[in-house]
């Protein structure tokens, strides 16, 4: 599928993977609305790259459909919904001060999992509404941000593993749904990927991370996973995966 002219819409858009996600559709000649809790953020990033940025809590039903009518309006039905909106708090179950709060774990789930699902039925109702786009008869994509947290979490990370966990399990189902249609649906699982969560880190930590990765020895670039996005987009064979983008790198 050629992204060119197409209507785009990235969650988290206002930094990390989510910006550059933004950045690479936009320059392949797609008009990318950026979503992102932090309205001025993504804002921002749409000033840059002549798009539409807009304020939306992902996991909000109500915001969800404002969010995707406005860019519905401005741009056209969505082809393209990549998923990066996600938090990543660390927690063990049962701590020094007692056992985990439910409402941790719920709002990890509600952002991570639930927001994904939230952009994934809004924008898909778009495409199978919309004509196809090429003689495979195509009518968009959608993309969901897992992590290699699904398979191999660490300690504390149970909540964030879980709705990971959830992001690649809702993936093959949805993609059998929409098969029939055109529409494509796959998961990314990066590793370690230099974005501000992990950058702000002392840099010994960062220098210890880096070090598990086997090839290349350090974290990925944000940009790697926005050309990562970009193929899959240009790929049509690409549906109902999940594709790691982590060097090699298992989790201890």
């Amino acid at each position: 599928m050629d992204v060119k002219g197409l209507a785009a819409i990235v969650t988290g858009g206002g930094s990390g993977l989510g910006a550059e996600t933004a950045r690479h559709l936009a320059a392949a000649g797609a008009k990318v609305t950026a979503l992102d809790l932090n309205g001025e953020a993504a804002e921002t990033v749409a000033k840059e790259i002549g798009g539409l940025g807009l304020a939306c809590d992902v996991s909000s039903a109500e915001a969800g459909e404002a969010a995707v009518a406005a860019a519905r309006e401005a741009h056209g039905p969505c082809r393209v919904l990549v998923n990066c909106a996600g938090i990543a708090p660390a927690k063990r179950i049962v701590g020094r001060d007692g056992p985990m709060p439910l409402d941790f774990f719920e709002n990890v789930i509600k952002v991570n999992l639930i927001g994904s699902f939230n952009l994934l039925r809004l924008a898909a109702a778009d495409m199978l509404a919309a004509e196809p786009l090429n003689s495979d008869n195509e009518r968009g994509v959608v993309i969901s941000t897992a992590s290699i947290a699904a398979v191999e979490g660490q300690l504390g990370q149970v909540a964030y593993a879980a709705s990971k966990a959830g992001i690649n399990g809702m993936m093959l189902p949805a993609a059998r749904e929409f098969a029939k249609m055109g529409v494509r649906v796959l998961t990314i699982a990066p590793g370690l990927i230099g974005t501000p969560l992990l950058l702000n880190m002392p840099q010994e930590v960062q220098d210890n991370l880096a070090g598990q990765v086997p090839f290349p020895h350090r974290f990925g670039h944000p940009s790697e996973f926005g050309r990562l996005v970009m193929h899959i987009c240009e790929n049509t064979m690409l549906n109902a995966d999940t594709i790691r983008l982590d060097g090699a790198m298992r989790m201890q």
